[in-house]
């Protein structure tokens, strides 16, 4: 368990989808916030919230966009309008509808563990974003589901405050560490663009959301 939203090595290393050897090298080096609490190290989760969420933004996880396909992980089958107010609504809509994926061979583990994510610490990036996501061995490719929700979801731990109307989920197989976080990445800076924010919330099928997606993508606008 979380206690006062203090973290150990173990849950960081968790949350990441790292070894917990990374998670200490990285403290000793000074390149993730962390403090000492005698000789244990010991983490914020506000400050891992943000620290993720600086380098998603920055887009300093990964190479540029070249690196991910969009094509090939999006589906207008797999895009969805929700009208749910609460986050576990919304999160459940989205895994039912991942799951129909042939790439996701367990629905009940990619739920349970979308939740357990979200539980841990919030997926939301601001701009009224949320970028759920998990590697899982029950996942054999990286694959998306697009959630645009028609009210505002208040219930996620934003750094803006800003409701979540925009959900974008990832599954990837376990070994595609390096292609997860391109992705998430991916999606992070491409939705900087406030035109494209405000075109997805303004589309009306979901062909007209894939097809916005898979356009070129355009210098942000924040």
């Amino acid at each position: 368990m979380i206690d006062d939203d203090i973290l150990t090595i173990e849950e960081v290393a968790k949350y990441l989808r790292v070894s917990e050897r990374t998670v200490y090298d990285w403290a000793q080096k000074g390149e993730i916030p962390a403090g000492k609490i005698g000789t244990v190290w010991r983490f914020k989760k506000s400050e891992i919230e943000r620290w993720v969420n600086d380098r998603l933004s920055t887009n300093r996880m990964t190479p540029q966009f070249s690196s991910v396909q969009i094509e090939n992980i999006i589906s207008p089958s797999r895009i969805l309008f929700l009208n749910y107010s609460t986050k576990r609504d919304a999160l459940l809509a989205l895994a039912d509808n991942l799951a129909t994926a042939p790439q996701v061979k367990n629905k009940q583990e990619l739920a349970a563990e979308i939740l357990k994510r979200e539980e841990l610490m919030s997926t939301a990036i601001g701009r009224g974003i949320a970028i759920p996501h998990v590697r899982l061995s029950s996942v054999t490719d990286l694959v998306v589901s697009i959630g645009i929700s028609q009210c505002d979801i208040i219930d996620f731990q934003t750094l803006d405050d800003q409701p979540v109307r925009l959900l974008f989920m990832i599954a990837a197989a376990y070994n595609q560490h390096a292609y997860y976080l391109q992705t998430l990445s991916y999606f992070s800076a491409r939705l900087k663009n406030k035109e494209l924010r405000s075109a997805l919330l303004a589309a009306g099928t979901p062909q007209e959301v894939y097809n916005l997606l898979v356009a070129p993508p355009e210098v942000a606008k924040s």
